[in-house]
């Protein structure tokens, strides 16, 4: 899509094994490939200017491999280089080397053949995948950080645990970590929501039941409580457990030992209780839901899961993250985040938390029309952001400003010249926002 010479003309010798069509501007260039899509373009930015409409033209020709040819006054333009960094597979500076220009295009349409050829044959039957879990111990915060450290003492010992977290935290995850941590690890793990099992048959559920306990009863059966000898057991939402359960599961606790249903024998079960709730046992205790003395029992170790809005630093590796999880699901031309859905991400409030972030970031995985995942893809929406304060602004231009020199391919002694910064001042303020070095290239 070139315009001013005299990069049009390296562009035409570059091509000269192409069809090549010109277009003047993107409206022009929007209208051909409405209707003659190709697998390979070139856009030409020849001075700063203003990048609504290319980045609309670009974002709506994903599967094109666009190229681009930048003067150096449009790389300094930030908008500019955000346009480059998300949307093309290369870009070339000016003075452009038609032969080096040659050999990048003929590369971009050999993989657009070679995909398209891949489209054209049937996919072969794949296992399926393994169900990821909604959230990992992922992340630098401190929250997370002193997380981490408090389940491995918990781990270490064999007492009671009570995990409190808002719903979508991961404290199931942080259950199986202390039992994958400890003694108990070779032993089984058994999740039981207790809000999800209804009242008649919670009694029979945790405890098992005899023959004949009750009409059908054909024969007897184990409970979930005594499937887990060895290991641990899981009480997910315990506070949703009726009274009289809760008498029956304060016996275990201090004899070790349940009774089956229609049973009269004591049977000594060796497990750890694990429990979770998403309220505060205590004050479901003042409320007179929640027994006091098992809540005393089972409150020895307590651990306190991080709502995400307390660690949002941590956001951006977790939606990293579960991208890679569902890679077998996601489109094949998406490639990751773009800047603004980075930061649409952390200043979300994640009322749903890292349950919310998973089930938004696998589904614009797969809804994406883009290489990369917009703000709208993920269903927030920028406008309605509250502004930042000053501070927080200046923090957010600051990784801005380092993401996109490095995002167009600048070396970091380039970015620091354009910023009138040492190299060192570039160091330091990748570090503060944890942004990775560029790979060095390789000397042929």
């Amino acid at each position: 899509m070139p315009a001013p010479d005299p990069a049009t003309g390296v562009m035409l010798r570059a091509a000269a094994d192409f069809d090549v069509r010109t277009a003047r501007d993107p409206a022009q260039a929007r209208e051909f490939l409405r209707a003659h899509p190709v697998p390979v373009a070139i856009v030409v930015l020849g001075r700063p200017v203003g990048t609504r409409a290319l980045e609309e033209l670009l974002r709506e020709h994903p599967r094109t491999r666009w190229v681009a040819l930048c003067s150096p006054a449009a790389l300094d333009d930030a908008a500019c280089r955000r346009l480059v960094a998300e949307h093309c597979i290369d870009f070339h500076t000016a003075p452009v080397e038609a032969a080096r220009l040659r050999q990048t295009l003929g590369h971009a349409h050999g993989m657009a053949r070679l995909e398209a050829a891949l489209a054209t044959q049937p996919r072969a039957a794949e296992p399926p995948a393994a169900e990821s879990q909604f959230a990992r111990l992922t992340g630098n915060s401190e929250a997370i950080a002193r997380l981490r450290r408090q389940l491995r003492k918990v781990a270490a010992a064999d007492a009671p645990v009570l995990i409190w977290g808002e719903s979508g935290t991961g404290k199931e995850l942080a259950a199986r970590s202390v039992h994958e941590g400890s003694a108990r690890a070779a032993g089984p793990f058994v999740p039981i929501n207790c809000g999800a099992i209804p009242a008649n048959l919670v009694q029979s559920e945790l405890f098992g039941h005899e023959r004949g306990a009750f009409t059908g009863a054909g024969r007897a059966r184990p409970g979930l409580i005594e499937s887990a000898a060895g290991g641990s057991v899981f009480l997910d939402e315990i506070g949703d457990l009726p009274l009289d359960m809760q008498a029956n599961l304060l016996r275990f606790l201090q004899e070790k030992t349940i009774y089956r249903l229609g049973g009269t024998r004591p049977l000594p079960v060796d497990v750890r209780v694990i429990a979770a709730s998403h309220v505060r046992l205590e004050e479901a205790v003042a409320r007179g839901t929640f027994r006091e003395d098992l809540y005393y029992r089972l409150n020895v170790l307590a651990l306190e899961m991080p709502a995400l809005r307390e660690r949002r630093e941590d956001v951006p590796a977790l939606a990293e993250t579960f991208f890679r999880d569902h890679a077998r699901e996601r489109s094949a031309h998406v490639r990751g985040f773009s800047h603004g859905a980075l930061e649409a991400m952390r200043a979300h409030h994640w009322p749903g938390n890292v349950r919310e972030l998973h089930n938004r970031v696998r589904r614009a995985a797969v809804m994406a029309e883009g290489r990369l995942i917009q703000p709208h893809d993920l269903g927030l929406d920028t406008a309605a952001m509250p502004p930042l304060p000053l501070h927080g602004a200046r923090v957010q231009a600051e990784r801005r400003v380092i993401e996109a020199g490095l995002g167009a391919g600048k070396s970091i002694t380039h970015v620091a010249r354009e910023l009138g910064v040492s190299r060192m001042t570039v160091y330091r303020l990748m570090a503060k926002h944890r942004i990775a070095p560029p790979a060095r290239k390789r000397e042929p």
